[in-house]
């Protein structure tokens, strides 16, 4: 007889091993690896070829029509623009972010506006009742006939659903919530989300029906579950924003269908989800007089510009540790600017407290913003104020230097829109120089 191996495999991304390991060489995760029957090598020598089905035999890519999966709009500007144009038909949508931030109340609005046009749109929700989704639709005016609610965990009632409703577009929140009695474990395990998830897409595909599944996040911000269900789907959307301001980001993390370097602007309502066309007054708060301590930049969200004012505040420190706090920036990046500041500025920070934030909770973590950074911390210092009409961008080195940085033709315009006249930029050099040109910039008192 023929000896009989075993393989272990990753549960998360599915990465094979010839013996067990305790950690996934693939996706690095702890505990994920398990047994298996067989390798899959071995089962691939027992299949035989089957005739395709009529309709599904391979065609040369010419004869092919691109015309059934061309993007549809939802009606929402923002979130058209983070798709690359609209919903696809047959697309897996996978729409993530953390408890409260607005997913279901977005996706309900998006549900009530494809309903809106006669199409109809089936709401599978395993966490609320369909009385609860009720009442939030009344809140957010999302009442449509075509529109159909269900509440409901098994995955076998939510295919018989989808056969009698026959929507344009399914949602389901959340996948994590589904089960199958097919497979062994608990709702929101890895082999129940990888079967649910499988199920659903299928649907999807031969159905031509756009669903969206809503995935729940781990503390540390990525998706829970398998890995595997990232690479199933054909669209990853982050939705994040903070609970202290009303401002929500949508970013497409993976999309088959358009760009990944997008972002849509929201805002939290009492009637729900607004979205922000032109958030350009958002994180500024310019007031009539120049105040020391602030400096403009602009910042690239996606392919958004997007001006951002840089507060700091300087003060002698009590203690012999100084502290250094941050907010909206990265603080390892503001220690290195601090660092760079008294050595090539000349700058005596060592015994002094430093708090950088930004206006309106926004944050920031490209390089971009180094040199608004550290000539907000250069005014708070001297107690001198810089322009108002003044914004800066750009990566600062080690060695002082100021670098230039990307898109910096599209930074520039939005900073003219906006009446901007004095732009700091990579083309002044080094930090020196631009220390020198706004010296003799109009000043103010706090």
């Amino acid at each position: 007889m023929a000896k009989t191996t075993s393989t272990y495999v990753c549960t998360e991304c599915g990465w094979q091993a010839a013996k067990w390991v305790g950690r996934c060489g693939e996706c690095q995760q702890w505990g994920t690896v398990e047994v298996r029957g067989a390798p899959k090598a071995t089962l691939a020598r027992t299949v035989r070829p089957s005739a395709p089905e009529v309709g599904s035999e391979a065609r040369p890519i010419t004869q092919v029509s691109g015309d059934e999966v061309k993007h549809r709009q939802t009606g929402i500007a923002e979130l058209d623009r983070v798709l690359g144009g609209g919903i696809v038909p047959g697309a897996a949508i996978l729409m993530s972010g953390e408890p409260g931030v607005g997913k279901s109340t977005l996706l309900l609005d998006v549900a009530a506006r494809i309903a809106r046009h006669g199409a109809r749109v089936l709401y599978v929700s395993g966490e609320e009742s369909v009385g609860q989704i009720r009442m939030r639709a009344e809140r957010t005016n999302a009442l449509e006939e075509t529109l159909f609610l269900a509440s409901e965990t098994d995955l076998a009632t939510v295919l018989g659903h989808i056969e009698a409703t026959q929507p344009g577009l399914l949602v389901i929140d959340s996948v994590q919530t589904l089960a199958s009695d097919q497979v062994e474990g608990i709702a929101g395990g890895p082999s129940q989300v990888r079967e649910v998830a499988a199920a659903l897409i299928r649907v999807a595909k031969q159905q031509a029906i756009p669903v969206v599944l809503v995935g729940h996040v781990t503390k540390d911000g990525s998706v829970a579950g398998p890995r595997l269900l990232e690479h199933l789907v054909d669209v990853v959307c982050h939705f994040e924003g903070d609970r202290n301001t009303a401002l929500r980001f949508l970013r497409s993390l993976k999309n088959r269908f358009g760009p990944t370097d997008e972002v849509g602007c929201f805002e939290m309502t009492g009637g729900g989800i607004a979205e922000v066309a032109d958030p350009s007054g958002l994180f500024l708060s310019r007031g009539s007089s120049p105040v020391s301590g602030t400096c403009a930049t602009v910042a690239m969200e996606g392919r958004r510009a997007l001006p951002v004012e840089i507060q700091a505040l300087v003060a002698k420190s009590a203690t012999p540790n100084p502290r250094r706090v941050t907010s909206g920036v990265d603080a390892s990046r503001v220690a290195m600017i601090l660092a760079v500041l008294e050595r090539r500025a000349g700058l005596r920070l060592h015994d002094q407290d430093v708090y950088v934030s930004t206006v309106g909770g926004v944050k920031l973590s490209e390089p971009g913003a180094d040199l608004a950074i550290a000539l907000a911390v250069l005014s708070a210092v001297s107690d001198r104020a810089l322009a108002h009409d003044l914004v800066a961008f750009g990566e600062l080195s080690l060695a002082g230097e100021i670098r230039p940085v990307s898109s910096g033709t599209q930074r520039i315009a939005e900073a003219r829109r906006l009446g901007y006249s004095s732009i700091i930029d990579s083309s002044v050099g080094t930090l020196a120089e631009a220390r020198r040109s706004t010296a003799g910039q109009p000043v103010g008192s706090p």
